[in-house]
């Protein structure tokens, strides 16, 4: 058993996050057969992912602010503290904080077989996107 080491605070690339977006990891697989990783990531008022999917899903607590996340068929769903949101393995999706406000969550998603194909990142989302009013 053991206490972690600290791990610094990250801002998250922009080819796969508009505005500024910072990552905490909380937990990273350290044996052969562990999958488990857990991060806690904050994002300024109106900051967003690009579109992505999880092979294997993923789990979001919201934990400060208004989490707003979207699907591809055009749905929003703000999402509050204490608050979880599941994306099944595969589904395109994004998170955001909503207009105005700062947002964190903890994620907790399982990696693949190939880590580094864990997540799928795709393009940027419009603003429409965010908004929910794209024309699907």
């Amino acid at each position: 058993m053991n206490i972690e080491p600290a791990t610094p605070t990250t801002k998250n690339p922009p080819e796969q996050f508009a505005g500024d977006v910072w990552l905490d990891p909380i937990a990273l697989p350290h044996e052969d057969g562990q999958h488990l990783v857990v991060a806690t990531v904050r994002f300024a008022p109106g900051a967003r992912t690009a579109w992505h999917s999880h092979e294997k899903g993923q789990y979001l607590r919201v934990t400060a602010g208004v989490g707003r996340f979207g699907t591809r068929d055009g749905q929003i769903i703000d999402v509050h503290p204490g608050q979880t949101i599941y994306t099944p393995p595969g589904e395109e999706h994004f998170h955001a904080a909503a207009p105005g406000v700062f947002m964190e969550h903890i994620a907790m998603l399982e990696n693949g077989d190939d880590p580094s194909a864990t997540t799928r990142w795709l393009e940027h989302i419009t603003d429409d996107d965010f908004t929910g009013t794209s024309s699907h």
